[in-house]
């Protein structure tokens, strides 16, 4: 695959979609924003919060594919608001935490959406680190008012690759020393000597493609050639565009998610009131379906990550929740893939609507 880092494609939005960004304040004070989009029809079923990961931002979901995401939740009659969270690019980078966006950000979303629709309810489809801190609300009782969680990548139990392993607990500690953060944008625009002799290393290494914010962001989320989805799943288009949707990933991050995967579950790291200490040693404090994706390619948390919640919910509710192995996909592919409208849109529009 090539890219042109000179000029990047961007995101399309279709002609009859209209997109309001809104500010939106986190409990704490943190500035966030949602974004609304609506289609050519009113909505004719309820609200639904999509939620990103570390280090990208909400058009993550709206990628330059002939179907995306948010079409596909738009044309199935849903309220779609994109969360823009502490760990969106598009917002000021901060050294967060999970505990932060769990206690702060997810809560203060949920109850501006429903204000803003005058709805009670609402469902959710979250993803990666978006997934873990929004379950970490959730599991904590902080989000009563959802009603269904469509999770992708991981939720409660992180597993990952051995070498993701190593990464996390050796080498992200050192980057850390020199570094506040890591940035797959350093592949096109390195940001001093040492963020450049950080990419000098991982294109010796990753040799997979001549897009260096791909070898990067393989590098900085996971083990494989590349991490978080497959050439195959991905069109030119796409695997282009990829390259203005990374940046800033703080060491705070990388340093809680080493605590969490040493302890097999995710595990806060700041003391604020109103989370556990551990989120897999009790029942869960919410009423809400939970619903379990997992690529099994996924080279950023293995499959057993999802496997290992949906037995912990079981066990606790047992027939409530729900699983479903995604065979041919990884990470971030069940979104941007090629073939994703027909292949991952429908089952999550199915669990949505149930």
């Amino acid at each position: 695959m090539t890219g042109t880092p000179e000029a990047p494609f961007r995101p399309t939005t279709r002609r009859d979609h209209v997109t309001e960004v809104r500010p939106l304040t986190a409990l704490d004070g943190r500035p966030l924003t949602l974004v609304h989009v609506r289609g050519g029809r009113p909505p004719t079923r309820g609200p639904v919060l999509v939620v990103h990961g570390a280090g990208v931002r909400a058009e993550l979901f709206r990628p330059p594919l002939r179907r995306t995401f948010v079409d596909a939740l738009l044309d199935d009659g849903w309220d779609v608001w994109l969360l823009n969270w502490r760990a969106s690019i598009d917002l000021d980078p901060v050294p967060w935490t999970l505990d932060q966006a769990a206690a702060y950000d997810h809560p203060a979303a949920v109850a501006h959406v429903l204000k803003a629709t005058g709805r009670d309810r609402l469902k959710a489809v979250v993803h990666c680190q978006g997934s873990t801190s929004f379950m970490m609300a959730l599991s904590a009782g902080l989000l009563p008012e959802v009603e269904t969680v469509v999770s992708n990548a991981v939720s409660l139990h992180p597993v990952v690759p051995g070498f993701s392993t190593f990464k996390i607990a050796r080498l992200a500690p050192l980057i850390g020393r020199v570094m506040p953060s890591i940035s797959p944008a350093w592949g096109d625009r390195p940001a001093g000597p040492l963020s450049r002799l950080m990419v000098w290393f991982v294109r010796a290494t990753h040799p997979e493609c001549r897009n260096s914010v791909c070898r990067m962001v393989s590098f900085t989320y996971g083990s494989g050639w590349p991490a978080l989805w497959s050439h195959a799943n991905l069109d030119e288009t796409t695997h282009d565009w990829i390259r203005g949707e990374f940046a800033d990933v703080p060491m705070t991050f990388f340093a809680q998610m080493n605590r969490c995967i040493r302890a097999g579950q995710l595990v806060s790291t700041e003391g604020i009131e109103g989370l556990p200490r551990s989120f897999a040693d009790r029942a869960p404090r919410t009423d809400a379906r939970i619903v379990l994706l997992a690529g099994e390619d996924n080279r950023c948390f293995l499959a057993e990550s999802q496997q290992r919640t949906y037995d912990f919910l079981n066990r606790h509710r047992p027939g409530r929740d729900s699983l479903h192995m995604l065979p041919g996909y990884g990470h971030l592919d069940v979104f941007l893939g090629r073939r994703a409208a027909a292949d991952t849109f429908p089952l999550i529009l199915e669990e949505l609507a149930r």
